[in-house]
């Protein structure tokens, strides 16, 4: 696929698309400005990225549900928008198979990257807690899952 990927078939006349793109891109290099900018790379491997605590790794788990519930939320947004602009003389602002795009993604999203990951948070959390463990049964195993889903959300 990537092979036959062309310039013309990238929509950059596309305004969302562009400032999408602009704000990803920005927001991105802010943050590793931030990270580096305040000495946080080691504290952040060494204390986060290679960790086995059970309360971390949900931790992660929650933080990423919360991040891909902005971007379901930003589909939903887009959705609201085209119902509210297609009328009796307007066919909206997204083509029928965008917004046939945009309410998968959306469904998908909200579903196994929100509600999945933070249920699963949760319990990597609380459940150790409850049943008086130290920790959980294969942490190593909780952590790649974790790095797993981290790429599949990616």
């Amino acid at each position: 696929m990537l092979g036959k990927l062309t310039w013309e078939a990238v929509p950059l006349h596309e305004p969302i698309v562009v400032v999408t793109l602009a704000a990803m891109v920005l927001g991105g290099l802010a943050l590793l400005g931030a990270v580096t900018y305040f000495k946080l790379w080691g504290p952040l491997w060494r204390d986060w990225f290679t960790t086995v605590d059970h309360k971390k790794i949900g931790i992660m788990y929650v933080v990423v549900a919360l991040v891909m519930l902005v971007r379901g939320f930003a589909d939903a947004l887009m959705m609201r928008a085209q119902l509210a602009a297609a009328g009796p003389g307007s066919d909206g602002f997204l083509p029928p198979e965008h917004y046939d795009q945009i309410f998968t993604a959306h469904g998908v999203i909200m579903i196994f990257f929100v509600a999945t990951p933070f249920v699963v948070g949760l319990m990597n959390i609380i459940v150790p807690l409850q049943i008086g463990a130290r920790d959980m049964a294969f942490p190593f195993l909780n952590a790649f899952s974790f790095w797993i889903f981290g790429v599949g959300a990616a």
